[in-house]
């Protein structure tokens, strides 16, 4: 595990979901795996960790909220019963946001410490593409947990993903795991199949790491449809084929997460 200078004392497990590029779905896993975490019993929260393009609040038809300021900060924004915090909520989704590096660390820090969260088992954070400033702030500034990486199977991301993953090692950020998305159109007229980003990109990954490849997903029209209409697939269509597959992926996790495997293979990973 990292050497960490803080933590948040009531969040039991900081989970990062991470890519090392843009346009690979990450944002609506990180979405469907906090509500299929929700959906097993547990209290989550998920924080929008990219400042640049914050999306959450879209994908939660919650563009027009703005935070109330509690005891401790502002209060997450509440919706599917998940605690969420977002740079979205507080600014203009129209205007540009030229911040330089420092005002995006100070940004995630004061997202992540001084919002006014509830208890929570879990905290998902949607990170932004790639390994800058917000990623670095956040493994040197907080005890994450472990990381999710994100990949589609065609080699250009692969090798994006693969600078994640070496940029997580070297700061002792265990990785729990792969998911490979988009891995095959789904046509929606008969079901028919077509992998044409390529196959086994999210396989080969992790073996090249040694890591389990959690899930494969479908590149599939109802999640874009179900994301651009704020209505989350795990909410709407929670006994689909596709949903079903991201209560697998939450299954994997806790499993994984419990008290022996975290103090064994999460520390192996980190070596």
């Amino acid at each position: 595990m990292q050497s960490k200078v803080k933590s948040i004392s009531n969040i039991k497990y900081l989970i990062a979901i991470a890519s090392g590029k843009g346009g690979v779905g990450k944002s609506t896993i990180a979405l469907n795996l906090a509500l299929a975490l929700h959906q097993m019993g547990n209290q989550v929260g998920l924080l929008d960790a990219d400042i640049y393009g914050p999306s959450q609040p879209t994908m939660l038809g919650v563009e027009d909220v703005r935070p109330k300021l509690g005891n401790r900060g502002f209060m997450p924004v509440v919706k599917y019963d998940l605690q969420t915090m977002s740079i979205g909520y507080m600014i203009d989704p129209n205007a540009p946001l030229a911040w330089r590096g420092p005002m995006l660390g100070k940004a995630l820090e004061q997202l992540l410490f001084e919002s006014d969260w509830p208890q929570l088992d879990y905290l998902v954070i949607d990170l932004p593409p790639g390994t800058g400033d917000v990623q670095l702030t956040l493994c040197q500034k907080i005890a994450i947990t472990g990381a999710i990486l994100i990949t589609t199977p065609q080699e250009v991301a692969l090798r994006d993903v693969t600078r994640a993953c070496e940029m997580f090692k070297k700061l002792n950020v265990p990785i729990l795991g792969v998911i490979e998305n988009m891995a095959a159109y789904q046509c929606t007229q008969c079901g028919h199949q077509e992998p044409i980003f390529g196959t086994e990109g999210g396989t080969r990954l992790a073996e090249k790491y040694q890591l389990d490849l959690l899930a494969s997903l479908p590149l599939a029209r109802g999640i874009q449809v179900s994301t651009d209409e704020g209505k989350p697939l795990m909410v709407f269509d929670k006994n689909g084929a596709i949903a079903q597959l991201f209560s697998s992926i939450a299954e994997k996790i806790t499993q994984l997460l419990s008290a022996d495997k975290l103090n064994e293979e999460l520390k192996g990973a980190t070596k």
